[in-house]
């Protein structure tokens, strides 16, 4: 079974490598010609993970159509692009593994289903959890979320494909709770960022964390996620991670949004995307459509906009009492 990576980023990079360390041929695309032949030639990739000394067995290509042959491509493209990837390459049946957390702008499309459009002949899995690119490639214990539409079936061909001793899959037949996990906890990573910017302290983050899990609880149950979904690794256990860690490019945005950096000049400077800016506005709207009370969220879609860090965090702490089930 041939294996392929749609994405040479950091996370993509990991993945790539990761899945070249018992020694499999895997195929990663990258956009950047000078990064493609630096992965072939030097088996670096200084530009986003220059902490990891690359498999031989990787061979990295700028042309989309060499993919084509992959019966398996984890696709590890920004969440933004996904569909337009995807969607220029030739169709036939294959698996593709959905790596990118987010929500598509001006959609509101999950990504399983902005797959589904671009590629019908495909078969949808969504893997997440709570993973660091650098650590992935270097082989430190990992375990994620393998949420595969196809059931059972598609689990028993993919698990063996991913799974590795320091990397270890869970099934799940949630696609919904997995993708939902992974894109809510970018945004209230930035909100996390925010605290440490601001120098709020640890018991503020604390809190942060587990009033922003209420919400993320509450917005999966009204897109029909399960509870046990948000609790496992592609919800509570990714949530964690990233909001605890200047590893996550979400809370190194939120922190210098805290310090008081501006957004534009912050989202206009960064090589790498932190997909919780490109999240929120849409978690915003979604919220407020399927009646979900997300107020971390709108705090976070007011900061995005420009609005002073202080400001917002004293509007969320002058908010009515209420009960800590109560739904807001």
């Amino acid at each position: 079974m041939t294996v392929g990576v749609l994405g040479a980023g950091a996370w993509g990079t990991a993945l790539a490598q990761m899945l070249a360390s018992d020694g499999r041929h895997v195929l990663l695309w990258a956009r950047e010609p000078e990064l493609v032949e630096e992965i072939n030639a030097l088996h670096t990739n200084s530009l986003f993970l220059p902490s990891a000394v690359l498999a031989s067995t990787i061979v990295a290509t700028g042309n989309a159509a060499q993919m084509v042959s992959c019966d398996v491509l984890l696709v590890v493209t920004p969440a933004q692009h996904l569909g337009t990837v995807i969607g220029g390459m030739p169709s036939h049946p294959r698996d593709l593994v959905l790596c990118s957390k987010g929500i598509e702008a001006g959609t509101g499309r999950l990504m399983n289903d902005v797959a589904k459009h671009a590629a019908p002949n495909s078969n949808i899995a969504i893997l997440s959890g709570p993973t660091f690119a650098h650590e992935v490639a270097a082989g430190l214990p990992t375990a994620v979320t393998l949420a595969c539409a196809g059931g059972h079936e598609q689990w028993a061909r993919l698990s063996p494909v991913i799974a590795r001793p320091s990397f270890r899959p869970y099934y799940s037949d949630d696609v919904v709770g997995a993708e939902i996990g992974g894109a809510v906890k970018n945004v209230l990573a930035i909100a996390c960022g925010v605290v440490e910017g601001l120098g709020l302290g640890q018991n503020a983050r604390a809190a942060l964390i587990a009033r922003g899990y209420a919400e993320m609880l509450r917005f999966g149950e009204a897109l029909g996620a399960e509870r046990d979904t948000l609790a496992g690794l592609c919800g509570l256990g990714d949530l964690v991670l990233t909001c605890s860690s200047t590893s996550s490019r979400n809370f190194s945005l939120g922190k210098a949004l805290g310090e008081g950096q501006s957004p534009d000049v912050l989202m206009a400077d960064r090589r790498t995307v932190a997909e919780g800016a490109f999240t929120a506005p849409v978690l915003v709207e979604l919220a407020e459509r399927h009646a979900v009370a997300m107020p971390i969220t709108a705090a976070v879609g007011r900061l995005l906009e420009g609005a002073p860090a202080r400001d917002v965090v004293s509007d969320l702490l002058a908010r009515p009492l209420t009960s800590e089930g109560a739904a807001a």
